[in-house]
């Protein structure tokens, strides 16, 4: 049996004995998720009220922070310009830790230094397809359609084993109409 194949047997028995691995997020974040907050819902591609480019570099996100008005309907467009796999997630502090457990079950195959292993990731059911986030390769683009609704503390983050604590954390700063 080849490497790759042990690999992803061991995830597939690593993520059964865990049982349901829990998602980080559903699209609309109420309502299933237990005591997470209201922070938004899928924006409609017929009601975007602004665009914000996101560029992730080597542990950074560009720009640092955003700032986004209760009931706003943004597009991020995001970029990878690194020559690794970032995520771009954005959520309260709580969410994001609770996601990390999750991001740890990915380093056993799914993710690599430059690419995501999609088999594996479909095997164990990891497939990564919240609403409020984004799996980069090196290169790749990609867009999230938000609304926001609560004023919240919001963070932007690489929920990627080490990338949060280096450096990739970044704040959305829910400001009123004017």
């Amino acid at each position: 049996m080849s490497k790759s194949r042990l690999s992803a047997a061991a995830l597939m028995a690593a993520v059964l004995s865990l049982g349901a691995v829990p998602a980080f997020a559903g699209a609309g974040h109420s309502g299933g998720h237990g005591d997470q907050p209201d922070i938004g819902q899928v924006g409609t591609p017929d009601h975007v009220d602004r665009v914000i480019e996101v560029a992730m570099g080597e542990m950074y996100f560009s720009p640092s922070d955003v700032q986004v008005q209760r009931g706003e309907t943004v597009r991020f467009v995001i970029v990878n310009e690194v020559d690794f796999v970032h995520e771009f997630n954005f959520g309260t502090s709580e969410m994001h830790l609770a996601h990390e457990d999750e991001m740890m079950l990915f380093e056993s195959g799914v993710l690599e230094a430059a690419r995501i292993n999609h088999d594996i990731m479909n095997m164990t059911d990891m497939a990564h397809d919240d609403a409020n986030s984004v799996l980069l390769e090196p290169g790749n683009t990609g867009e999230i359609l938000w609304t926001f609704n609560e004023d919240t503390d919001l963070q932007l983050s690489c929920n990627i084993p080490g990338h949060r604590e280096g450096g990739m954390l970044s704040f959305v700063e829910l400001v009123e109409l004017n």
